[in-house]
C-alpha cells in the first residue's frame, strides 16, 4: 500500500470510528502532512479518495469536513477489527448467544482453518444488535487450539477483544465474499425480516499476523440496515479494463 493510500485507510477508519465525527472539520493539510511526515500534495491524494468516497467534503475557505458514512451502520470493507471496536461507540452494543459449542470440523471447515478433522472447534451463533435493534448474525467457526479459553461470558462481548489483550495474538489479513441470498428461518426469527426481504451474507476467513488462520465465518444482514463499502485502490495494466 503506497503513502496516500495508508492515509486515506487512517482517515477513513478514524470517520468509522468516530474520532472524526459527522460534520467535524478535518486537520488541515499541513497538520496531516506533519502527523504523516509527508508532503501536502501526497495528503490532497489521500483526501482525493475520500472526497471521491463521499466520506468528506470541501467548503471554500474553511478546509475539509466530514460528511459520512451515510448509517451508523455502514461497513468498510478496508477496515477490520470486530464490531465492538467499529460500532460500541455508537451506542449499547449486545451480542445474543444463539449457540455454542465444542465438535469437530467439517471438510470446508478443515480446508478453511487449515486442521485436521481431529481438531475441536467451537460452533458459535450470535444475534448482535444496537440499542436493541437486530445488525447482523455471525455464524463463527474457531479452531481450540488456536484460540483457548473461550467462554460465554466472553462471547457476550468481545471475541476480539479477547484474543487480542489476553491472548496476546495480532489480527493479519481477512479476505471476504459478499453475495446476496434468501432469508432463511434464522434471519426471520432473529433479524426480524420478511420472507421476501433479501439478504447480504459476508463469509471471510481471518488470519492472525503469523499466517495462521483463525476464524471462518458467514455474517448475514438486513439490506436495509447499512451498505459494505469495498474501495478498489488502482488498475496495474491496460488488459484489466473491459
Amino acid at each position: 500500500m503506497v503513502l496516500y493510500q495508508f492515509i486515506a485507510q487512517d482517515i477513513r477508519k478514524k470517520i468509522f470510528d468516530g474520532i472524526y465525527a459527522k460534520g467535524s472539520r478535518l486537520p488541515n493539510q499541513a497538520e496531516l502532512a506533519r502527523q504523516f511526515s509527508t508532503s501536502r500534495v501526497t495528503v490532497q491524494k489521500a483526501l482525493n479518495l475520500l472526497y471521491l468516497e463521499g466520506l468528506i467534503e470541501g467548503k471554500q475557505g474553511s478546509g475539509s469536513f466530514v460528511k459520512g458514512p451515510e448509517s451508523v451502520y455502514d461497513f468498510d470493507t478496508s477496515i477490520y477489527g470486530g464490531m465492538t471496536k467499529r460500532l460500541g461507540h455508537l451506542g449499547k452494543l449486545t451480542s445474543t448467544i444463539v449457540s455454542f459449542s465444542v465438535s469437530f470440523p467439517n471438510e470446508k471447515e478443515q480446508e478453511k482453518l487449515k486442521i485436521n478433522k481431529n481438531d475441536p472447534i467451537y460452533d458459535i451463533i450470535r444475534l448482535r444488535t444496537l440499542d436493541d435493534v437486530p445488525l447482523m448474525l455471525e455464524y463463527t467457526i474457531m479452531p481450540v487450539l488456536v484460540i483457548p479459553g473461550i467462554t460465554e461470558e466472553i462471547l457476550h462481548g468481545s471475541i476480539y477483544q479477547y484474543i487480542h489483550e489476553e491472548l496476546k495474538l495480532h489480527f493479519g489479513p481477512s479476505p471476504r465474499r459478499i453475495k446476496a441470498d434468501k432469508p432463511d428461518k434464522y434471519d426471520i426469527k432473529y433479524l426480524d425480516c420478511q420472507p421476501d426481504d433479501p439478504i447480504l451474507e459476508v463469509e471471510q476467513t481471518v488470519y492472525l499476523d503469523n499466517g495462521t488462520p483463525f476464524e471462518y465465518s458467514q455474517t448475514r444482514h438486513r439490506y436495509d440496515r447499512g451498505d459494505i463499502t469495498v474501495l478498489a485502490t488502482s488498475v496495474t495494466s491496460s488488459k484489466h479494463y473491459l
